[in-house]
């Protein structure tokens, strides 16, 4: 017998996109929802599918995935999101790997995610090929990683297959950009915990060579005006990163410096009474 493979979705307000990962999905020994309280049809739409449906304050990109981990059943595990979909070149490696027992010579499956944006399947860039560790041994896996990117890093030998992970990442431009703006917050959030200094050669020099990486030397003209408009926006996203850590750091908006003041304020305060 095969060992259990137990898919796993964070998700929150993904009526849209739900229903194809979950049909992808048809073949797992399980599957696992934690949605952060949606407002719209997705938890309706997920227990049509599954029985362990559950609801959860959402934690954070990494915290959430390390939540829903130790809520799989079975000792193999697969992280999907709803905007995701399993090819099904990928499904039937998988099952390949698993059926024939090869999979026990491994702790992890790695496959290319290949991104769909703006009618046509992007092949070149910064967005080609992705490569993703999603299928994972669970007690050989940890989740890690920078909000809001979070990763899976495993102890032990990992195997490439060649199926793609389908991703439906933007509706369009618009919401290209909401996003930008929404992650690049997070991420200059993150990065001023980390080091809560500026370079101004961060802010000159990286989103430039973003749009040199993604454009020319990863090809992503190959992919035409598609091509130059996801280098052209990465590039955009590094920008608004470090502009916003600067912006935290030296024109914080007047609720967080007046934070700041009193926190200085109290923490002077308080020193005689420590020393005494």
């Amino acid at each position: 017998m095969r060992d259990k493979i137990s898919a796993c979705l964070t998700v929150g307000n993904e009526e849209s996109n739900i229903r194809r990962c979950l049909e992808s999905l048809k073949w797992a020994d399980e599957i696992v929802v934690v949605d952060s309280f949606s407002r719209d049809r997705t938890m309706e739409i997920c227990k049509t599918y599954t029985d362990r449906v559950y609801q959860h304050e959402w934690r954070g990109y990494v915290d959430q995935k390390d939540l829903i981990k130790k809520m799989a059943r079975y000792p193999w595990i697969l992280f999907i999101d709803a905007d995701e979909e399993v090819s099904p070149q990928l499904r039937d490696e998988i099952l390949a790997e698993f059926e024939s027992g090869r999979n026990r010579q491994y702790v992890g499956y790695e496959c290319p995610r290949k991104v769909f944006f703006l009618g046509k399947w992007i092949t070149h860039g910064d967005w080609w090929p992705d490569i993703k560790l999603r299928l994972f041994l669970k007690d050989k896996g940890v989740c890690t990683g920078r909000e809001p990117h979070d990763h899976v890093v495993v102890e032990g030998p990992v195997k490439r297959l060649s199926g793609c992970l389908h991703h439906y990442t933007y509706d369009d431009i618009a919401d290209q950009v909401l996003t930008m703006n929404r992650f690049s917050t997070i991420a200059a959030a993150g990065l001023h915990e980390e080091r809560p200094s500026f370079f101004g050669s961060d802010l000159l020099f990286r989103p430039a060579y973003r749009f040199f990486k993604g454009y020319i030397l990863k090809r992503g003209f190959l992919d035409g005006y598609r091509g130059f408009i996801i280098a052209l926006l990465n590039s955009i996203s590094v920008f608004l990163k470090y502009a916003k850590l600067w912006e935290r750091i030296y024109a914080p908006p007047p609720a967080r410096a007046a934070a700041k003041e009193a926190g200085k304020n109290n923490a002077s305060t308080a020193a005689p009474a420590a020393s005494g």
